[in-house]
């Protein structure tokens, strides 16, 4: 009975860390104005969100350099990524774009197996992997507020 018992409790646990997994599975998978997914080929006026950013939570504490030793500059409202961008197959190049008019940004982009790629209002690399990359655009300032366009481009 005893034996039943802790089974019966252990499985229970598993369970619950299922649960757990699952929920912030979903949690991760949610930004504050929306997603882009993109094919290649995309039109390049079909690639655009629009948010706002400025607060207290600094970008490096996301990540500190990213994948080229750069370091990751800003701050944004919360932890929650402004975009979720979906890549539906690998792109060779990409470039993506803040247009804040005249407030510094900086952009925090962590994509699949946790690559991480930091940079200014304006971020271009090559190796995009097809997967979700959350998407952080920052202010340079502490607790300077503005309104974005991010656009993307191939």
């Amino acid at each position: 009975m005893f034996f039943n018992g802790m089974r019966q409790f252990k499985h229970s646990k598993f369970l619950a860390w299922i649960a757990i997994l699952s929920a912030t599975s979903v949690f991760a998978q949610t930004a504050n104005f929306g997603t882009i997914s993109l094919a290649p080929g995309f039109e390049p006026g079909t690639a655009i969100a629009t948010g706002s950013t400025g607060g207290s939570f600094s970008l490096p504490s996301l990540a500190n350099r990213d994948r080229h030793n750069n370091f990751c500059l800003g701050y944004s409202g919360n932890q929650t990524p402004d975009h979720i961008m979906t890549l539906q197959q690998d792109f060779a190049k990409l470039n993506l774009r803040v247009d804040s008019r005249d407030t510094a940004t900086t952009l925090v982009i962590k994509g699949p197996n946790g690559t991480i790629r930091c940079g200014s209002a304006t971020l271009e690399d090559t190796d995009w992997k097809a997967g979700n990359y959350s998407i952080w655009v920052g202010a340079k300032n502490e607790g300077v507020r503005t309104d974005y366009t991010l656009s993307v481009r191939q």
